[in-house]
């Protein structure tokens, strides 16, 4: 039965891309190229293969369906008709047993599922909509502990995006969103009247729905730095940019990682002015040994002089190696990154969409692996103690010390 169940996603994943290319769903490499990306489809259910008593204890969160982060369009309503790949959010313990679940309405899909802090409360957060171009057109939802919704929010009167929702502890959110606009495309061998997507980070007070600063990365990253060759297949419209994730830095800075020109920015919060760059074609930093990364997902700082990121490593079209998460050492004053840790999967998992690397009070990190149907645990060694198969990928996974109680 299980193998039976097995076939029968692979087969309706490969027929529901079929009408547009079978690129689409799994991009090949290069043939020149070492490594190709991992294949999106895994296990028929949730399935735990590693449980080490090392591992840290808790709930794992995250969301079924295949996301609006996941760059492969039309498969969406098709997957949604079968129970192992319909939206919803859940949280299970590490044995893999299910203690919550949130199904939205039919025709909405859900994802970046966590639990946050918001008015010294832990909430429940996140976004839910529908797919346009390899990001998301919806809301940001918080939730009580129950799941009952107790407040919905966009930036403005824009839509937000799947990418990020991140509240800050003075009761902000950092939310991206996805505008298209004419561009002039020339200085790239583009028309000059193209449609492209500027990608927008907000921070925006929750409370009275304000938004307190808006940076847009048209009006701030020449189109130059981009890595994207062309147009996400199913899609009329240029992604330059695609900013995936917002944190703030010590100073209370953004840190914004933007996947299609491979690199991390960090912005004043004050004057919009950047403050420096990590990698892509215009590092301010001097990358040391290892430090190499590309087409990249959550980057945040773990500590003052840590950042913590998803090195996808592919971008299903270009695959430089496999995907890891990396702890990468900033020297500010030298302007120098060096690596500290390099975490990667045994079985050289390659995700060429989504992913995120969360630190854990106990020095371990707990790794969503996107498009590579994974969700696993790393030693501050690299020593693999816990990981899960999934049917599809995730966006993103977190581990919680709290499960959400009954409604």
């Amino acid at each position: 039965m299980v193998g039976t169940t097995r076939r029968a996603l692979r087969t309706t994943v490969a027929g529901a891309t079929l009408a547009f290319g079978v690129s689409v769903l799994i991009p090949q490499a290069a043939s020149a190229q070492p490594a190709r990306p991992t294949l999106p489809v895994g296990a028929p259910a949730y399935t735990v293969e590693v449980n080490s008593p090392a591992g840290s204890p808790g709930y794992v969160y995250y969301s079924t369906g295949m996301s609006a982060a996941a760059l492969v369009p039309g498969v969406e309503p098709l997957l949604s008709q079968l129970p192992p790949t319909a939206p919803a959010n859940i949280v299970r313990d590490k044995s893999g047993r299910e203690i919550w679940r949130y199904t939205p309405p039919p025709g909405q899909s859900v994802s970046n599922f966590r639990a946050q802090n918001y008015r010294g409360e832990r909430v429940l957060t996140w976004w839910q909509g529908t797919t346009v171009g390899g990001h998301g057109s919806g809301v940001d939802v918080i939730a009580d502990e129950h799941g009952n919704i107790i407040e919905t929010l966009s930036p403005g009167g824009d839509s937000s995006d799947v990418h990020e929702f991140r509240i800050t502890p003075d009761g902000r959110a950092l939310i991206t969103s996805y505008h298209e606009v004419t561009a002039d495309l020339s200085a790239i061998g583009g028309p000059v009247d193209a449609r492209m997507f500027d990608t927008v980070a907000s921070v925006v007070d929750i409370a009275s729905k304000q938004v307190l600063f808006r940076w847009s990365a048209a009006e701030n990253v020449p189109l130059t730095e981009s890595a994207e060759a062309g147009k996400l297949p199913g899609s009329g419209v240029y992604d330059p940019y695609h900013m995936n994730a917002i944190s703030l830095d010590p100073a209370g800075n953004l840190v914004l990682s933007m996947r299609n020109t491979s690199t991390v920015y960090n912005v004043d919060i004050h004057t919009g002015a950047i403050n420096w760059r990590l990698g892509g074609k215009n590092s301010t930093f001097e990358l040391g040994p290892g430090v190499q990364f590309a087409f990249q997902h959550d980057a945040e700082f773990a500590d003052d002089d840590t950042l913590r990121l998803f090195n996808n490593n592919s971008s299903g079209f270009t695959t430089l190696g496999t995907s890891s998460a990396q702890w990468i050492d900033l020297d500010l004053g030298a302007r120098r990154a060096t690596l500290a840790r390099n975490q990667t999967h045994p079985a050289g998992l390659t995700a060429f969409a989504m992913g995120n690397a969360q630190g854990l009070d106990n020095g371990n990190t707990l790794v969503g692996w996107g498009m590579a149907p994974h969700i696993s645990e790393f030693s501050p060694t690299g020593d693999l103690v816990f990981d899960a198969a999934l049917p599809l990928g995730t966006y993103r996974a977190y581990l919680e010390d709290w499960a959400p109680a009954g409604k």
